[in-house]
């Protein structure tokens, strides 16, 4: 089941996240971003050691170059 806070955090700042943090795994928590790394794996322990008893998120954020080749 997908975490609807952290999802609808995602797209309505998917821009201004894939600016920032392109080329990152982003680990979201409700409606924050708490750790962002090359590895969705690393992003995700860190999380778990903040916040061990929440739900969280994993998210990739495309380079550019990933993104033009999507399109």
């Amino acid at each position: 089941m997908i975490n609807m806070e952290a999802y609808e955090y995602l797209l309505k700042h998917s821009q201004e996240l894939s600016e920032k943090y392109h080329g990152k795994y982003l680990a979201i928590v409700g409606d924050k971003v708490v750790t962002a790394s090359n590895s969705g794996h690393d992003a995700f322990l860190k999380a778990k050691k903040i916040y061990p008893k929440k739900e969280i998120y994993i998210a990739y954020m495309p380079t550019e170059e990933e993104t033009v080749t999507l399109l």
